[in-house]
């Protein structure tokens, strides 16, 4: 369902554009995904890493700036209200104001900062550009999230718990994000002719 812009690269889904139940069914689906996501942990040393972010990214690729901020704002509200949608079935007000306040601050911004590199179509086409955008976006969620945790623990202790441990896995998740997101433009490229 993606739409080709008059350049023919593959834009978002131009989410809002369509009807409402359009927009809140896409909605809807993204904090699933999210969710789901959430709750994948890929076994590394010293921590396991989530698909958390994995997922932000997508969906700001997948669904633009606005719609792929405000599903993850969506997601973030649903944990506020008690739904165990974050990563080990986390919910509440507690991780809003506990140690992972700051990443999780940084998730709408990620999706949103991902989503403009998607709708200027620079991710569809060339990896390199969907891999730096999204390995941008992971690192600075790991700059947001360790600046806050530098506030509990003290800047030296938050970079060896809050960053180092996953920057292999931002790496990783952003390679696989720009993988899928390059496929998917040459998969829509192709059915257009």
């Amino acid at each position: 369902m993606t739409d080709l812009t008059a350049s023919g690269s593959p834009s978002p889904l131009l989410l809002q554009g369509r009807s409402r139940p359009v927009q809140l069914a896409a909605v809807a689906l993204g904090t699933l995904f999210l969710a789901i996501s959430s709750q994948i942990a890929v076994p590394m040393v010293p921590v396991p890493v989530t698909m958390q972010t994995f997922a932000v990214t997508l969906v700001g690729a997948i669904f633009g700036w606005r719609m792929g901020a405000l599903t993850v704002l969506a997601w973030l509200a649903e944990a506020m209200i008690g739904l165990p949608v974050l990563a080990g079935g986390a919910s509440g007000i507690a991780p809003f104001v506990g140690p992972t306040a700051g990443y999780l601050l940084a998730f709408p911004l990620m999706a949103a900062g991902v989503g403009v590199c998607a709708e200027r179509g620079w991710l569809a086409r060339h990896w390199v550009l969907a891999f730096a955008a999204m390995l941008a976006a992971n690192l600075f969620a790991l700059v947001l999230g360790t600046a806050w945790l530098a506030g509990i623990l003290g800047l030296k202790k938050a970079i060896a718990v809050g960053a180092t441990p996953f920057l292999i896995g931002a790496v990783l998740k952003s390679a696989l994000a720009a993988a899928l997101v390059t496929a998917g433009g040459h998969f829509v490229r192709a059915r257009r002719g």
